[in-house]
C-alpha cells in the first residue's frame, strides 16, 4: 500500500529527551519516532517536552509519540507538539475512535493498537479520517492480557499477536489506511529481524518500525522486491500486454502458474515498490 504522509520503510524510535540523537536518527532512517512516552522516565517528561520544542526537526519526516489518551501527560505533550509544529503524531494504546476524533483538526495520527481493547476496535480506529496509518504492539498486549511473552523461544510470534497482527493489518487496508509492523527487539538477531520484515512487505505492511539504527539497513532491503521477484512481475506484465484484445485472456499462463486478476495486481505492486526504492536511491 501506498504510505501517503508517512516516511518509510524504516521508522526509527529516538527517545524525546536525547536531543542529541534528533539529526543523527534522521541521518540514519526513512522517518524518526519522537518518543514522549515508553522510551522517557517519568521524571523525565518535562525534559522531553523541552527538548523537542529546542530542538528542530524536518517535521515531513517526524513523528511525535505522545503518551495515551487519559494520562495526565497527554494534554502536555499535545501541547508542545502544537507549539513544536509537528502535524503527525502517534497516540499510543488508542482505543476507540472518540480517542482520534478529539485529535482531528491539528493532528493526522498513527494509531498503535496495542491493548485487547485496540485491537478489537481496529477497523473503527482506522475508519477514523484523522488517522493516516496504523500501527499495532506485540509488548503491551501480552502485558494487558496477563502473558508472559508474545514470543516463542525461537523468535516467532504467539497466536495471540499474529492474530492482533493481521487483524490490524486487515483493518488498515479495509479502510485504505497504510499499516506499521511492530519493532523487532532482539537487535544483534539480524536474521530474524530480516526474515520478519520480508514477512511484513510480503503480508502488505508499507512500513516496519526499528528500535536501533542497525536495524534500518535490514528493514530497507526486506522491503526492497529481489531481482527474482522483479523479474517475475515483469514477465508477468509483459504477458498481459502481449495479451491485450485477445478473446477470452482473463487468465493467462506464465512460468506453468495460472495469472489472474489479483496476480497481475501483486505484480504491479512488486514493480512499485521496486521503483520507488529506485527513487529513494537516486536522491
Amino acid at each position: 500500500m501506498t504510505a501517503g504522509p508517512l516516511p518509510g520503510p524504516a521508522l526509527l524510535f529516538c527517545p524525546a529527551d536525547r536531543p542529541d540523537r534528533y539529526a543523527k536518527a534522521l541521518a540514519a532512517a526513512d522517518g524518526v519516532i519522537i518518543d514522549l512516552e515508553d522510551g522517557v522516565g517519568a521524571a523525565a517528561k518535562d525534559t522531553a517536552r523541552a527538548a523537542l520544542l529546542a530542538t528542530p526537526a524536518d517535521p515531513a519526516r517526524v513523528i511525535v509519540r505522545v503518551n495515551a489518551a487519559g494520562t495526565a501527560e497527554h494534554p502536555a505533550d499535545l501541547a508542545a507538539v502544537r507549539q513544536a509544529g509537528y502535524r503527525l503524531v502517534m497516540l499510543p494504546k488508542a482505543e476507540t475512535r472518540a480517542e482520534l476524533d478529539a485529535l482531528a483538526g491539528p493532528w493526522q495520527v498513527v494509531a498503535l493498537a496495542e491493548t485487547p481493547a485496540g485491537i478489537l476496535n481496529a477497523a473503527a480506529i482506522a475508519a477514523a479520517p484523522n488517522v493516516a496509518a496504523m500501527m499495532w504492539g506485540a509488548e503491551d498486549l501480552l502485558a494487558a492480557i496477563g502473558g508472559r511473552s508474545s514470543r516463542h523461544p525461537d523468535g516467532r510470534y504467539r497466536d495471540v499477536a499474529r492474530h492482533a497482527r493481521s487483524a490490524v493489518l486487515l483493518a488498515a487496508a479495509a479502510a485504505g489506511k497504510p499499516a506499521v509492523d511492530s519493532v523487532y527487539v532482539n537487535i544483534p538477531d539480524l536474521d530474524g529481524l530480516a526474515a520478519e520484515a520480508q514477512d511484513a512487505a510480503a503480508s502488505g505492511f508499507a512500513v516496519k518500525a526499528c528500535i536501533h539504527p542497525s536495524q534500518v539497513p535490514v528493514v530497507r532491503a526486506a522491503f526492497q522486491p529481489d531481482e527474482a521477484q522483479v523479474a517475475w512481475a515483469r514477465r508477468v506484465l509483459d504477458a498481459v500486454r502481449a495479451s491485450a484484445g485477445r478473446r477470452g485472456s482473463g487468465a493467462l499462463k506464465v512460468d506453468g502458474q495460472m495469472i489472474d486478476a489479483p496476480l497481475i495486481r501483486q505484480a504491479e505492486a512488486v514493480l512499485a515498490a521496486s521503483a520507488k526504492q529506485s527513487r529513494k536511491a537516486v536522491r
